[in-house]
């Protein structure tokens, strides 16, 4: 197991409760004689904090460990920024589901110290890759850890598109968009528009359309490492807006070609070791009980 010296903390902005983890969570890395970096947009919330400040890439090119204390959403952007520096990331759970922060608060200390002493499972997870182009040109590019999404934005109305994977026509469609997600993704917005969840084990990508105009259209499941190609309509009078992990919004225009792949890295997840991701989903989606 690695040996980790130097963590950086990454914490959501405007949260009173993320605040207080983070002090206690400098506490016990500082009493286990560990150099602390912190994030530069929480150095203003934590006044007299004596730690270094940096940057997420310089965080990426300089920690062991990156912990996030946030919700999933906090860990997604953090997941995009860093998976490229392979340095493993140890989520602090202070948001709503939890499915990537499982380390929680009031249990801190033991399980934060427990990944610190070498007793952890990690897992890779990878991430796609979206690039819009118009008329030959790139005008807009993200990562995403869940999903890539393309949708009407404010406006109700139908989006044309065509849908090639591996250069293959799949289909032509009317309908209100297409979640494109990741394993890690198909337990988000991809379950909620009726898609399988996968184990994120998987190297399988998920295509839900959403509100399809047939009632012949359900979710393709398909290999990892398949290019999907999504060519929007001329014929469309509104301009769609392209999601990822719903933190990252580029508008479209009629015409525009939409490419996504997967990217050459991947995210190193750090779990405590009593990780069970069937228990995962039983809590968060109320699964029932095993019977008696």
């Amino acid at each position: 197991m690695e040996q980790f010296k130097h963590i950086g903390v990454i914490g959501r902005t405007g949260s009173a409760q993320v605040v207080d983890t983070l002090k206690r969570l400098k506490a016990f890395l500082h009493s286990r004689g560990l150099h602390v970096t912190i994030e530069d947009s929480m150095a203003q919330l934590m006044p007299g904090h004596g730690l270094q400040v940096c940057n997420r890439r310089k965080m990426g090119e300089t920690c062991d460990l990156v912990i996030v204390v946030g919700g999933d959403g906090s860990l997604l952007g953090a997941a995009r920024a860093l998976a490229r520096y392979h340095v493993p990331v140890l989520g602090i759970n202070r948001g709503n589901l939890g499915f990537l922060t499982d380390i929680q608060p009031d249990h801190l200390e033991e399980q934060v110290g427990e990944v610190l002493d070498g007793k952890y499972i990690i897992e890779s997870r990878f991430l796609l890759e979206a690039q819009l182009k118009r008329d030959g040109d790139l005008i807009g590019h993200s990562d995403a850890l869940n999903e890539v999404v393309l949708h009407p934005g404010k406006v109700t109305k139908m989006i044309r598109f065509e849908l090639f994977i591996d250069g293959q026509f799949v289909y032509s469609q009317r309908s209100d968009g297409l979640i494109i997600a990741t394993p890690t993704g198909s337990t988000a917005y991809a379950l909620s528009g009726g898609g399988p969840i996968m184990h994120p084990r998987m190297d399988a990508v998920v295509l839900v359309p959403m509100f399809p105009h047939t009632l012949s259209s359900r979710p393709l499941v398909i290999d990892g490492n398949s290019e999907i190609k999504i060519v929007i309509s001329p014929d469309n009078s509104a301009y769609p807006q392209l999601s990822c992990d719903g933190q990252v919004h580029i508008t479209a225009a009629p015409g525009d070609v939409l490419s996504i792949h997967k990217k050459p890295f991947k995210l190193r997840l750090i779990h405590p070791l009593n990780h069970n991701y069937y228990e995962v989903c039983r809590t968060k989606l109320g699964w029932g009980n095993r019977l008696s």
